[in-house]
C-alpha cells in the first residue's frame, strides 16, 4: 500500500512540474520572441552603420548582449500596456508645476556662482558667439542641474529601443549610428555614456546627432567632451543656439499684462508683429517696463501657455531658437526665465493660474476633433501646445463657447457631445 501511495505521488510531482514548464514556457515565450525580433534589428542596422562608418570591431562589441528596455516612455508596443513613465515633464505638467518658483530661485542663486567662477570662460564664449552666458548656464541648470543630475540610463540601450520600438523609429536609428561613431571616436567611454530616457547626452544633453552638428572644442584639448569639460558643454550649447539662428543682443521674450479684449487664438508663431504695434493693441510690459525705440521695432508672436489664464508674453526670434534645442513652450519659459532672474531676483509678474492638465489621450482626442473640423493641421500627438491651443480657441468661438484656449474638460464634453 505504502508503495502504491509513492508511486501516485511521483506520477502526481511529475505531472505537477510538466504542468508549471508549460505554464512558464508559455509565459517567456513573447519575451523570448521580442527579443528575437530585437537582435534581427539589431543585425538590420549593420549596413547603415558600416557605411557611416562604424567598424565591425566597435558594432559587435558594443551591441554584444544588448538587450531593448521596454520599460522606457514614448514606445509602441504591439498587444502591451503603455509602460514607463508617460511622457516629458514638458508635455504633461502644468505651468504652476514645471516652473516652480522654488527651483527657479535655486538654480539661479546657482547660476549666479557658477558665473563667477567660469567667468573667463563664459566672457569668452559670448565674445566669440554671441549667446549671453546667463542664457548658457540656464540652459546647464535646466538639463542637469549644473550636473549634480545623474542620468539614468544607459544611452546605446536607449537609442537602440527607440529605434527598434519607439514613435520616431527613423530618427532614431540614426542617433543609434551617431551613438557607436562617438564610442568608436573615443569621445565618451561605454560607462559614463549615460542618457535620459529620451537619448540625450552630455552635461548640457545632446543626441548624437546634435553632437556632430554643433559640438565645440573650446578648451583646446583636441576633443569634443561634453561630458566632463564644462568650456565644451556650454560652448556647444552656445554654438547650436547660434546655428539655429540665434541673434545677439536680442531679448527672449517679454511679459506683458495682455488686455481683457485680447485674442488668444492670435497666439501663433505664424502671426507676428512689431512690438510696437502689440503695445497699441494694449499689451502692455509688466512693471512699468520702457522698451526703446528699437525694441518697439523688433518682431514679436504672443505667447499664451494657459490660454487666457496666467502669464503672457511677446516672444522674439530668440524665443523660437531655444524652442529649437527642446520642442516646449514651458522649456523656453524655464530657460528664459532663469536665464532672467540670475540678473534680477524678480518673479513672474502675473502668477500661473491653478488649472489642470488633462491626460495627454484626452488632447489628442481633441486634436482629432479639431482636425475632422479643419481647424488644426499639426501632429497628434496629445501635447497642448500653441497650435492646438490656438485651434481650440477657434473651435470655442464657433460652438458660442468661453474663447480661453486652454484644454478643459468642458471643452471636451462639448466635442463629444457635438458628435
Amino acid at each position: 500500500m505504502a508503495a502504491k501511495a509513492a508511486n501516485i505521488l511521483r506520477r502526481s510531482r511529475l505531472a505537477l512540474l510538466i504542468l508549471l514548464t508549460l505554464t512558464v514556457g508559455a509565459a517567456v515565450s513573447p519575451v523570448r520572441a521580442a527579443d528575437e525580433g530585437f537582435s534581427r534589428f539589431i543585425a538590420s542596422v549593420w549596413p547603415d552603420a558600416q557605411q557611416a562608418g562604424v567598424s565591425r570591431a566597435t558594432f559587435d562589441s558594443v551591441t554584444a548582449g544588448l538587450e531593448p528596455d521596454y520599460r522606457l516612455p514614448d514606445l509602441i508596443l504591439p498587444g502591451r500596456p503603455a509602460t514607463g513613465a508617460p511622457s516629458q515633464a514638458e508635455f504633461v505638467q502644468v505651468p504652476a508645476d514645471y516652473l516652480k518658483e522654488g527651483s527657479i530661485a535655486r538654480l539661479a542663486a546657482e547660476g549666479q556662482r557658477l558665473m563667477r567662477k567660469h567667468e573667463t570662460t563664459l566672457k569668452a564664449i559670448e565674445k566669440r558667439l554671441g549667446v549671453p552666458a546667463t542664457i548658457i548656464l540656464a540652459i546647464w541648470g535646466r538639463e542637469t542641474d549644473y550636473g549634480r543630475y545623474a542620468l539614468p540610463y544607459d544611452a546605446v540601450r536607449v537609442l537602440a529601443t527607440q529605434a527598434y520600438v519607439g514613435r520616431r523609429k527613423d530618427q532614431y536609428r540614426q542617433e543609434f549610428i551617431e551613438g557607436l561613431l562617438l564610442l568608436q571616436r573615443g569621445a565618451v567611454s561605454r560607462k559614463n555614456f549615460r542618457a535620459s530616457w529620451g537619448g540625450a547626452v552630455g552635461l548640457t544633453q545632446f543626441l548624437p546627432s546634435e553632437l556632430a552638428k554643433h559640438g565645440v572644442d573650446f578648451d583646446g584639448d583636441g576633443r569634443v567632451d561634453i561630458w566632463s569639460s564644462v568650456p565644451d558643454a556650454l560652448a556647444s550649447a552656445a554654438q547650436q543656439l547660434v546655428n539655429k539662428g540665434w541673434q545677439p543682443g536680442l531679448r527672449w521674450a517679454y511679459e506683458v499684462q495682455a488686455p481683457a479684449h485680447a485674442d488668444c487664438t492670435e497666439g501663433v508663431p505664424e502671426v507676428r508683429k512689431p512690438i510696437g504695434e502689440w503695445l497699441r493693441a494694449g499689451f502692455l510690459p509688466v512693471r512699468g517696463q520702457k522698451l526703446s525705440a528699437a525694441e518697439r521695432d523688433q518682431l514679436a508672436s504672443l505667447l499664451q501657455p494657459e490660454g487666457i489664464h496666467g502669464p503672457s508674453f511677446l516672444t522674439t526670434k530668440n524665443y523660437f531658437v531655444i524652442k529649437e534645442y527642446n520642442f516646449s513652450d514651458l522649456y523656453v519659459l524655464f530657460v528664459g526665465h532663469l536665464a532672467d532672474r540670475m540678473t534680477s531676483p524678480l518673479p513672474f509678474a502675473t502668477p500661473w493660474s491653478a488649472s489642470t492638465q488633462l491626460r495627454s489621450r484626452d488632447v489628442e482626442a481633441m486634436q482629432r476633433h479639431l482636425t475632422r473640423l479643419g481647424l488644426y493641421k499639426d501632429k497628434i500627438d496629445g501635447k497642448a501646445g500653441m497650435l492646438t491651443r490656438a485651434a481650440l480657441g477657434a473651435y470655442q468661438k464657433s460652438a458660442g463657447l468661453k474663447v480661453d484656449c486652454w484644454p478643459s474638460d468642458g471643452v471636451l464634453r462639448a466635442m463629444n457631445a457635438a458628435r
